[in-house]
């Protein structure tokens, strides 16, 4: 079964708040296996639109990786990050 990645291009419009959201997902993200292989650091932007802050997050399958994200402990976060970011958020699921 292949692995999914959780892709999510964020621009914090209120970094105060947002600490709300960082404090909070953490809970859903730890209960379904996350990884996280990027989050934030250096960027080279090539093409399309883009956001300052770039995450990457592996899980096991699919099925976790939107398990999390449909969780009440994400969507409680995710209240938070939705005052205080501008989110692109996408799961592409892995090659075998």
């Amino acid at each position: 079964m292949p692995k999914a990645y959780w892709i999510a291009h964020v621009t914090v419009t209120d970094a105060d708040a947002y600490t709300n959201y960082t404090q909070a997902a953490p809970a859903a993200f730890q209960k379904y296996g996350a990884r996280f292989l990027a989050r934030g650091g250096k960027t080279e932007h090539l093409e399309g639109t883009t956001h300052p802050r770039n995450v990457v997050i592996e899980f096991d399958t699919m099925e976790q990786a939107l398990a999390c994200y449909h969780s009440p402990e994400y969507q409680e976060a995710k209240t938070h990050r939705k005052t205080a970011a501008l989110a692109d958020i996408m799961i592409v699921e892995g090659m075998e």
